[in-house]
């Protein structure tokens, strides 16, 4: 699903590269933590996925395409196959939790009934299918991450980018909001959790990939989740 191949990133005005030589895969339906402090190239390598940014050198695929090769016009399509979560939620304020959730869908053409029955879907698995016509500011702060995370589902994405998802909640909400991303991964759905929460990535025996100062200084597999080395 991601393939990051020998990957350098320098920003023009800086001599110091943002990330320098980063080599990794990520298969479909893997859930992979990115850790590092702040700093650390994790945003950097975020945009490189979203074609936000180009690499300076080596070559980033995702899905199958060299993202530096893909036309214009084709990028939103490319984007189409990603749902982002943000710490901030970014949830339309004047929608309800019904429309936050359909709302990425009615610029994708899909039909009426079709988008009906995927966000009640959605809000069931989210559990919240009690606040569809509630607007965001009547919402807990975890109830608004859920809409969140129903809103990034809601198109069928492949991948799924959560960055730092858990900043903006509190720990055991953060707990539950994992664990409904530990759901997403076993629907098949490829999972990228950006974190500086080194203690949430120790409970959760997943993949840790840790940056430092724009390089990879360790990639733990799921096994050995519980030994990040920062």
């Amino acid at each position: 699903m991601i393939d990051f191949e020998h990957v350098t990133k320098i920003y023009r005005r800086s001599d110091t590269p943002a990330l320098e030589d980063i080599d990794f895969h990520v298969d479909d339906g893997e859930f992979v933590f990115l850790v590092g402090h702040s700093g650390a190239g994790k945003s950097t390598l975020l945009k490189l996925i979203l074609r936000e940014e180009l690499p300076t050198e080596g070559r980033v695929m995702v899905d199958g395409k060299d993202v530096a090769r893909l036309r214009r016009g084709k990028v939103p399509f490319l984007r189409r196959q990603m749902g982002i979560i943000f710490q901030d939620f970014r949830l339309i304020p004047t929608m309800t939790v019904y429309e936050n959730v359909a709302f990425a869908m009615h610029v994708t053409n899909i039909g009426r009934k079709d988008i009906k029955e995927r966000v009640n879907y959605m809000l069931e698995l989210v559990h919240l299918e009690d606040k569809a016509k509630v607007y965001p500011e009547f919402l807990s702060g975890g109830e608004q991450q859920r809409v969140a995370v129903a809103r990034a589902l809601a198109h069928s994405p492949r991948l799924v980018i959560a960055d730092e998802p858990t900043g903006n909640i509190d720990p055991e909400m953060s707990l539950e909001m994992m664990e409904l991303l530990e759901r997403v991964s076993e629907m098949g759905i490829t999972v990228l959790v950006v974190t500086h929460e080194h203690e949430l990535v120790r409970r959760f025996n997943r993949r840790t990939i840790t940056l430092k100062q724009g390089r990879i200084i360790s990639d733990v597999p799921a096994s050995f989740g519980e030994e990040v080395h920062v």
